[in-house]
């Protein structure tokens, strides 16, 4: 690794509701345990001194909503930023949107959808993880600026630092 690094934190949405199936999935919102289970994951980042410099967001109703629970419980101080992009995206789009942002951002966390978040991580580091809704992933990039992490590759990749899933590690 590089003596100055970025890390991105990869969240997926929480559990959804589909108690309404003639909702859009765009529009589907969080159910009773997504709603208990996002604000877990602000405090988690408290805990591991992780709160992020960005939070990006997929424009999903869920994904939003998980976004704004996070934040009430993080002591995360700045504005979200919804990406449309985000929206059931292929690894290519996050790292995109990432390598435009400024360098004074160390520690991004993104929000989305599988199966794009468990290809990012794959992309980005080599590992192969499954995330169910609520997982959090840190992962180090040995890179100085936003841009270089399009040229990441096989000789030259990120590390995944952690990977907590809910009924493993935060949610009981």
């Amino acid at each position: 690794m590089s003596s100055t690094t970025k890390t991105v934190l990869i969240l997926r949405h929480a559990k959804s509701s589909w108690d309404t199936p003639s909702i859009s999935d765009k529009d589907r919102p969080l159910n009773s345990r997504g709603q208990r289970d996002a604000p877990k994951v602000g405090q988690l980042l408290i805990e591991e001194q992780l709160v992020p410099d960005l939070i990006l967001t997929s424009s999903a109703k869920r994904a939003r909503q998980t976004a704004n629970l996070v934040v009430g419980s993080s002591q995360y101080a700045h504005g979200i930023t919804e990406v449309s992009q985000f929206y059931l995206a292929q690894p290519l789009a996050y790292m995109s949107y990432l390598s435009d942002l400024p360098d004074h951002y160390s520690r991004v966390m993104v929000i989305g959808h599988n199966p794009g978040l468990e290809l990012l991580i794959d992309e980005l580091t080599g590992c192969h993880e499954t995330m169910p809704t609520a997982a959090l992933a840190q992962v180090c990039l040995p890179i100085d600026n936003w841009p270089e992490i399009l040229s990441l590759n096989n000789k030259n990749r990120g590390q995944l630092i952690r990977l907590w899933r809910p009924k493993e590690t935060f949610i009981q």
